[in-house]
């Protein structure tokens, strides 16, 4: 049996690039049947949102998104597993969360990348703050009962 995809997880304050963090996933590889791959943006809320920022401390955040990555590993047969997070300030159409999943058959990527995006939603240890475009004060998001509930079918 092969071991299990190590996770290259980062958290960064720089923008995300989703084609080229997928070209680096499969660079050189042959071993790779199917990625599936996640990317979350920033919304505007309907026109309510300036800016979402995201507080994270790095290397904790990093570690979390590991063991999220590393389980998701375990569990199916990936070749590969990529997961960045980033945080600071971000504006309405900025990409902040990016998934990938690499396996030999799509099945078991799609089950992976779902699996990663419901635990970094409850689990990951960012906290994010709105700051709304009509100068009202910002606001504190937590995890939604959707999101608990996503996680508990696992």
């Amino acid at each position: 049996m092969t071991a299990p995809a190590v996770p290259r997880v980062v958290v960064q304050v720089e923008p995300l690039d989703a084609a080229a963090e997928l070209l680096r996933l499969h660079a050189g590889r042959t071993d790779i049947g199917a990625i599936v791959s996640f990317v979350g943006l920033c919304r505007d809320e309907g026109g309510r949102l300036r800016a979402l920022e995201i507080e994270a401390y790095p290397a904790m955040a990093e570690g979390e998104l590991a063991r999220i990555g590393g389980s998701a590993a375990g569990r199916w047969s990936l070749t590969a597993i990529t997961v960045i997070h980033r945080f600071g300030i971000v504006v309405p159409g900025d990409q902040i969360v990016f998934v990938a999943a690499a396996s030999p058959h799509r099945g078991e990527a799609f089950a992976a990348a779902e699996f990663v995006m419901d635990f970094l939603k409850t689990d990951a240890p960012f906290w994010k703050r709105e700051h709304p475009t009509e100068g009202s004060a910002a606001g504190w998001i937590g995890a939604r009962e959707s999101d608990i509930a996503r996680k508990k079918r696992w």
